[in-house]
């Protein structure tokens, strides 16, 4: 059994992609507003929202467990993804390293969201990250109803 993986979601979308993409870029404090039963809080922990290198610090409910999370925000504006470089957080106690990505890419008048985690589980016994791609899915779809709402 393999402990290094990916796993990937793909999800139509109404807002543009520049659209989704900027809010996860630099707005990301907004999150907690679109999608206030997934995240609770994002705080700048070091450096600032909008830059590629920051770190932030997010408490979420996954499966009704409350977790934060620890990362290193890495942008790609020619592929519009954001990736969030595991540092520290819950899902540490299962995987040796986590790196959730949002890509977005223009779809006629909406988008493609293409959600995934680049993962290394600790042991065999780790559970597969399903819920945590789950979680990103229905995040996505909340920030699409916030955007297209506004």
């Amino acid at each position: 059994m393999a402990l290094a993986g990916k796993i990937e979601k793909q999800i139509e979308i109404n807002a543009p992609a520049e659209k989704f993409y900027h809010l996860f870029k630099k707005e990301c404090y907004h999150i907690s507003t679109a999608s206030p039963a997934n995240i609770q809080a994002v705080d700048v922990h070091e450096g600032d929202w909008d830059k590629h290198g920051a770190v932030k610090v997010w408490k979420y409910t996954v499966e009704g467990r409350n977790e934060t999370y620890k990362e290193r925000v890495e942008h790609d504006d020619v592929d519009m993804s954001v990736t969030l470089v595991g540092l520290e957080g819950d899902v540490f106690r299962y995987f040796k390293s986590w790196k959730p990505v949002y890509k977005v890419i223009p779809k006629g008048k909406g988008s493609v969201a293409r959600l995934s985690i680049e993962y290394e589980k600790l042991n065999e016994s780790a559970p597969d990250p399903n819920a945590y791609v789950d979680f990103m899915v229905s995040i996505a779809k909340d920030v699409d109803a916030h955007i297209t709402k506004a």
